[in-house]
């Protein structure tokens, strides 16, 4: 068993971080506990299971980190996951002179935490296609409670192998659609033959993998770009198809309708180039979550 306290640049809103997670009932939040576990992979396959628990506040983040094996693998997807290498400060001062001057200061300390995985990302994205939320968060349950992985009460995702492994009517049955099922299924095998190489992903430009994965059968502009946001953590994505986007963007300019792409691409040029940390604080502020 290791331990380990990590000191971050303030501000960092580790309880926001929290409220968010806890949305997807797949993670294993504990608010009282201000922790949440964390299941990673390392790079030989094991799955390990990292606690990160807040003992500081937003003003003086400190968090204790704990895991059984694998310590240093460990912390560095830990510190890329929560972003902790990142500094909030430039991000606050940017939006301080911007039309989100009002909305960043509500919710300041906010960082863009990534999914567990990318691959984990593309699956989630990939099946909440289309869905309204709640019947989202089911299908993906679903999905990882039956091929997935648990240790210490902690689920983690299918690697791409077993669900490349899989027949359509395997995920037919857990109210998939056909064409669904077959996006995911596709998709895993293209990543399990080494075909689509998710590690090479991190070293390309955001333009180049948008042109390497909008190939893929069932992948659109939307899912890459939230690939990009949650799994590479690419800070400068506005995904102007998001329906939730589109709503808080109605919202917090007071529109009589839903705001088309050319008004979306106008109110949103002088959030550049921290467009991901707009759409972030933009979904916050429609959240049942928030503040």
């Amino acid at each position: 068993m290791w331990k380990e306290t990590v000191s971050v640049t303030p501000p960092y809103h580790f309880d926001r971080v929290l409220k968010r997670l806890s949305l997807d009932p797949l993670n294993a939040v504990d608010l009282t506990e201000r922790s949440v576990k964390v299941p990673v992979r390392s790079g030989a396959g094991e799955l390990c299971i990292v606690t990160v628990r807040a003992e500081g506040t937003a003003a003086e983040p400190v968090f204790q980190v704990s895991g059984e094996t694998n310590r240093l693998e460990m912390m560095e997807r830990i510190r890329e996951i929560f972003q902790w290498g990142k500094s909030l400060q430039a991000v606050h001062d940017h939006f301080s002179k911007t039309n989100l001057s009002a909305l960043f200061e509500e919710h300041a300390g906010t960082p863009l935490v990534l999914e567990y995985s990318v691959y984990n990302c593309l699956m989630k994205c990939i099946i909440h296609q289309q869905l309204n939320l709640s019947f989202a968060f089911t299908l993906t349950e679903r999905f990882v409670h039956a091929f997935g992985e648990q240790k210490d009460g902690v689920w983690c995702y299918p690697q791409p192998e077993t669900v490349a492994a899989l027949d359509y009517q395997d995920l037919r049955e857990l109210q998939f659609s056909m064409r669904k099922a077959e996006y995911v299924i596709d998709t895993s095998r293209l990543i399990a033959d080494g075909t689509l190489n998710l590690s090479k992903l991190p070293f390309l430009s955001d333009e180049d993998i948008m042109k390497k994965l909008i190939t893929i059968r069932g992948i659109g502009p939307w899912t890459v770009q939230n690939v990009l946001m949650f799994g590479l953590g690419r800070p400068n994505l506005f995904p102007l198809a998001d329906i939730g986007l589109q709503k808080a963007v109605k919202r917090r300019f007071g529109l009589a309708e839903k705001p088309s792409k050319e008004m979306m691409l106008d109110v949103s040029r002088e959030w550049e180039p921290y467009l991901s940390y707009a759409s972030l604080y933009l979904w916050r502020s429609i959240e049942s979550s928030s503040p």
